[in-house]
């Protein structure tokens, strides 16, 4: 079963999937779909991108029956895997600055390649890392969504920035000229990477471009080389932080496509699951049923612990 399904209570579309059920979870290393030779590549690679073995979307999706008072959709779009690296035993946080790199540059050919196609509306890379967090797979790796749709949220960020013209030209801009050093992890060139004022997760941290671009198709070479930075330190931190390999969702918001929205502002959230060394903060009612998020630690608190904590390049 593959469809979309129209929620008209929230305005909002659901992925009906059943492919993905199938997915093979936490296999052993021996066994890893994604090392060279065993599944997905039969040969060595280095950084590469390919369809999702089990997605929840296509570009050629199944026909579907129409409903005679729900509203539906066949599941159009398209769902990838990127290989950051093909060492089982590495992450964003242990491999070399070149080679996170070389990923914007995948990340950024991914994005114009799909732009292409007039019916994608969102192109959306993201990372699960640990199994707190539902990932599926040790192997360092992410994926990517390409929706014909605005996700909720993502509708959510647009309302607010046309709300927040009333008072100024762009939130992030302005949230990057008031943020105190008290909140800042790591102040490069291109890329502040900080914990917001308004954390909605303990150890959560932003990375925002400073200049206003929408895309990774717009940035500079210069640009792509202090990201690249930004998301090591950050991720190496992390790691130090407890010592641990530290569990997080990674979603990177670029602006809408189809048409293109240039008022968006590229940014990265990590959203850490992790609440103190050994205890997680599980999304409760509260947070899951009404997006009133209550985050137990200060963010000036975790953004002092992070910047403390050591990182390599």
């Amino acid at each position: 079963m593959m469809e979309l399904r129209y929620n008209p209570i929230t305005d909002e579309w659901i992925i009906i999937s059943s492919e993905t059920q199938k997915r093979p979870v936490l296999p052993k290393k021996e066994s890893c779909p994604l090392c060279p030779g065993v599944l997905e590549m039969k040969h060595d690679y280095d950084l590469t991108a390919f369809d999702n073995r089990y997605p929840s979307l296509k570009l050629d999706p199944p026909q579907i029956q129409k409903d005679d008072f729900f509203e539906n959709a066949p599941s159009y779009g398209k769902c990838e895997v990127i290989m950051f690296t093909s060492d089982h035993n590495s992450s964003l946080s242990r491999m070399p600055f070149g080679q996170i790199e070389k990923l914007i540059y995948v990340w950024e050919d991914r994005t114009r390649d799909l732009m292409k196609y007039e019916k994608i509306k969102y192109i959306f890379p993201f990372e699960n890392r640990g199994k707190e967090v539902g990932a599926s797979q040790i192997h360092p790796h992410g994926q990517l969504y390409a929706f014909p749709f605005l996700p909720k949220r993502i509708q959510t960020k647009i309302d607010a920035i046309a709300k927040y013209k009333s008072k100024g030209e762009c939130a992030i801009c302005d949230v990057i000229k008031h943020e105190t050093g008290e909140n800042i992890v790591y102040d490069g060139e291109s890329f502040v990477a900080l914990v917001p004022y308004f954390a909605r997760f303990p150890y959560e941290v932003h990375i925002y471009s400073r200049r206003h671009i929408s895309f990774f198709t717009e940035m500079t070479s210069r640009e792509k080389f202090d990201l690249a930075i930004a998301l090591k330190v950050v991720t190496s931190k992390y790691d130090s932080l407890f010592d641990q390999e530290f569990p997080y969702m990674m979603e990177i918001f670029q602006g809408p496509v189809n048409p293109q929205m240039k008022d968006f502002h590229f940014h990265i959230e990590f959203n850490p699951p992790k609440r103190d060394k050994v205890n997680v903060k599980w999304m409760a009612s509260v947070e899951t049923g009404t997006w009133a998020f209550i985050n137990p630690l200060t963010p000036s608190e975790a953004a002092k612990s992070l910047r403390n904590a050591s990182y390599s390049i």
